[in-house]
């Protein structure tokens, strides 16, 4: 069986000074992400951090479906 994926990339906005004084928010919609994503029939799996902060703050991420 070979299975099909697909992939929709979320950005993160750091906000504030950084270094330990700042904060990271999800600047997309990745709710309806899924729910658009789910409407045409697929399942959300998980996400893949694809850029990542030396803090380990994820600046960007992969929602896989």
């Amino acid at each position: 069986v070979m299975y099909k994926y697909d992939y929709v990339k979320i950005k993160c906005q750091l906000t504030g000074w950084g270094f330990g004084r700042g904060s990271y928010y999800v600047t997309e919609n990745y709710k309806k992400n899924i729910e658009d994503k789910a409407k045409e029939g697929w399942k959300y799996i998980g996400f893949i951090p694809t850029k990542q902060r030396g803090s380990g703050y994820i600046q960007e991420l992969d929602l896989i479906f």
